[in-house]
Formats: C-alpha cells, structure tokens, sequence
C-alpha cells in the first residue's frame, strides 16, 4: 500500500532533531527568538494531542559560545569541556523557553552506545515514556563529555534516529540549514533536482548524500540520509526540512518545502520481526492459560501469569514464552533478570516491591517488546495493535 505525507498534528509522536547551526550563532551565542518560536510550534503539536521528543545538537557550539573558545576544530578534550559548559547552557535555555506555554523540559543525555545494548536501551526508553506520561517534553543530546572516540560528524542524526525507533516514534523531523534532498548538491550544480517524496532509500538516493554543511553543524546528508535507512526500516516516517525560518514546523505544515521519506512499515512490526527472528532466547518463561489469552489479546506478561522461569537470562534478554500446551507462543525481552522473575513467579505485580526490596515493573514481559508466534500468532494478528495504550 502506498504511504502518503500527513500533517504533523496527526502523527502520534514525533521526535524532532535540531542542528547545532540553527540553535547557535558564533558571534552571538543563543538564538533566543528562533527557540521560542520552536517551542512556539511545539506547544501547538501538543495541544492538538501529539508527544514531541526534541534531540538538540548545540552544547558544543553553544559551550564553546560561552568560554570564547576561537574558531577552528577542536580536540576531543577541548569539545567535551565545551560540551560540559554547553548542555547546562542548552538545558535552561530550552526549559526556559518551553516553560512559556507552561510545559515542563525534561534533560536525557545519551550514547549511541545507550541505544544499542539492551539493558541501557530499555531502561532509557522507559524513563522517556515516563516523561511523556507525565507530560513533559524530553530535551534529548548525546553524552559529547563521556565520549570514548571522537567525537563524529552526524552522531545526533543517527542518534535521533535511533531515539526515535527505541520509542515507536511515527514521525521523525530532521531540522537543519537545508531543506530537503537534491539529485546534487544543490550549491555546486545548478541543475539538481529537489525531491519531495522518497518512498525508499535506495543505493541512488544514497549516492545524492553529500558531506557536511558548516562548522557548526557535525551533520551532512549522508548523516541525514543513514538516519533515514535506521528510522524508515523501523516503519517510522522522516521529514528533511530548513530550520532556518522562524516556527519552522509551522512552515512545514504551511507547504514550505520539504522532503518525507516513507516507511518500510509499522515501528511494532518492525520491532517485533527483530526480536522474533533475529535473537536467541536467553532463557524461557511458561505460563497459565490465563496468561496465554491474556497475551493474543495485546496484554503485557504479568508475574501473576507464569508457572516457571529456565534458564540464566539479565534484564533486556531475549525469552521464549511456552503456553500450557507445551509449545511456544511468543517471544520477548525479559523485564526482570532470571533470579529475581523466579522469586516473583506466580505473584500478584502489587506483591513485586514487597518481594524484591525495591518497586519493580509490573510487566515481566512488557508488550511493548513481546511478540506472539506460533500458534498464537493468527489471533494476535487479529487483535489490537499491541504497541500503544
């Protein structure tokens, strides 16, 4: 089925990415107008019921600002002491402005590596969505001052991507000082052509990837464009557009220029393939019957529901699910390590703090990161989209 472009408000999330060049200017350090015009249109987009994340590039542009550190590249230790000065700077600025149309800015420094390693992903997702229920809006920037190896052109494209897939976003926006894709770069040949809808990012639209745009920015398109292989193959939609206007959503929703690539399908079906075919159960859980239906219906595994816990397995390790019958149903991430869901086997998810020492997550498999196979499938597939509540 072909996939069309939608406005923004009718998107369920949408992370929007932020280049650094937009946020900073050299001489005059923050760009204060421009960023209340941002949460302008962020304010806007939530109003109408959609959950924005913000991954903000600026603390090394915006540190170096601040300390008056000359122009030219930087080492790794003078961008990380940069970055130290900078994502203070970047943090008030965005909750003071946020704070305008009374909405509460929530910091998160991540890695690539935060994203990558199951048990740092899922406990960084679940303090995302936390925000967002509490209604919050996460101001999203790579670690830059814990950095191992230097630091890289285009990480916060890629970890926009990233932060965007981690959080079943249906929408990601990348904001910068170009405003789409072009057949070539569009300065040194007069002859190239906008495109205005990708429906697949193909070895082609990977050669039109140029390199990076300024000193400022650490991103080009070929950032741009491997931000979109990661968010697209996840079933969420990407949006190339200029940030250089003033309410530069708003723009976009006015028909100012702008490229959208298509997803490849749903975030749950994308996920949900990974974790069922790609991942070696860790260990196994069985359950009641109970929980079995509970599970074809869209629930979450409650410890309530499980009969006996296998294997040796940490939080965020693949485990296969057996039902009554003795085969195989689903498959997920576990939420607790194997000795603490043994202790919890059969309990009520009141009972878990009590139990444990400690307030844990009621789900032992949450459905956001389950997927049923086997027999099971067919009446899950009939079910409700598992991934949202």
């Amino acid at each position: 089925m072909t996939k069309h472009r939608k406005p923004l408000g009718k998107y369920r999330r949408i992370v929007i990415k932020i280049g650094s060049a937009l946020l900073v200017d050299r001489a005059s350090g923050l760009k204060k107008a421009w960023l209340d015009a941002m949460c302008s249109d962020i304010a806007a987009l939530r109003a109408g019921g959609t959950e924005v994340l913000v991954v903000s590039s600026g603390a090394i542009a915006l540190g170096r600002s601040v300390l008056k550190v000359p122009s030219g590249a930087l080492k790794l230790e003078e961008s990380q002491a940069a970055a130290a000065v900078g994502q203070i700077a970047l943090a008030r600025a965005w909750s003071e402005s946020l704070s305008a149309d009374g909405i509460v800015a929530g910091q998160i420094l991540l890695t690539l590596g935060d994203t990558e390693e199951r048990r740092r992903y899922l406990n960084a997702r679940a303090t995302i969505n936390q925000l967002l229920k509490l209604g919050a809006v996460p101001i999203i920037n790579e670690n830059d001052t814990v950095a191992t190896t230097e630091i890289r052109y285009g990480d916060n494209d890629r970890l926009a991507a990233r932060v965007a897939t981690m959080t079943g976003a249906d929408l990601l926006v990348l904001l910068s000082d170009i405003d789409g894709l072009y057949t070539a770069p569009p300065h040194l040949d007069p002859e190239a052509r906008f495109l205005e809808t990708i429906d697949a990012i193909t070895p082609e639209i990977e050669a039109m990837a140029g390199g990076a745009a300024s000193e400022l920015s650490r991103g080009g398109m070929r950032t741009k464009i491997d931000a979109g292989k990661i968010a697209t193959a996840a079933g969420c939609a990407m949006i190339i557009a200029s940030g250089k206007v003033d309410h530069p959503l708003r723009a976009v929703e006015d028909g100012a220029r702008s490229s959208w690539f298509a997803p490849s399908g749903s975030p749950v079906t994308a996920r949900k393939t990974w974790i069922a075919g790609q991942l070696q159960p860790a260990g196994r859980l069985e359950i009641d019957a109970g929980a079995e239906t509970a599970l074809t219906s869209g629930k979450s595994l409650l410890p309530a529901g499980v009969r006996g816990v296998w294997g040796t397995f940490s939080r965020g390790d693949t485990v296969s699910i057996y039902g009554a019958n003795g085969r195989e149903i689903a498959r997920g991430l576990a939420g607790y390590d194997a000795d603490e869901a043994r202790l919890i086997v059969g309990k009520k998810s009141a009972d878990i703090a009590a139990i444990l020492g400690y307030a844990g997550r009621a789900a032992m498999v949450h459905r956001d990161d389950l997927v049923v196979t086997g027999l099971a499938a067919s009446a899950a597939e009939a079910g409700k989209d598992l991934s949202h509540a």
